[in-house]
């Protein structure tokens, strides 16, 4: 078993340089005033089945000036922990400057969600 995860790891890692950066191009898209969801932005990278490699990759974001990670929620809506943004409610704070509503820490994926489906 530790060896079939340590394989599935390192085939990661090796096309993690790759991948992240087909994801920090796609995260770079998502307009102002939209959020996209995890699997969503795997599936626009090519690898919908990576949702949780988008999460490795948005947070080691090596721009977050240019790289707009915040937008992204998972598929229910609901926003990071605290630490990946800053602090706690950062990443509301900056979707709210945007004017997407949070709401108990979730945004409403029917009024939000980019609607980009295909690159």
């Amino acid at each position: 078993m530790i060896i079939n995860d340590i394989g599935r790891r390192a085939a990661i890692m090796a096309e993690s340089g790759n991948s992240y950066q087909k994801i920090y191009e796609i995260v770079k898209q998502i307009p102002k005033g939209c959020v996209a969801s995890y699997g969503q932005v795997a599936a626009l990278a090519g690898n919908p089945r990576w949702a949780r490699v988008v999460g490795y990759a948005l947070h080691v974001n090596p721009d977050p000036a240019h790289i707009p990670c915040y937008r992204v929620v998972n598929r229910e809506g609901r926003l990071s922990d605290a630490f990946a943004f800053g602090g706690v409610n950062e990443q509301k704070l900056l979707l709210e400057a945007e004017g997407v509503e949070v709401t108990d820490g979730y945004v409403d994926m029917e009024l939000y969600q980019w609607k980009k489906l295909r690159i």
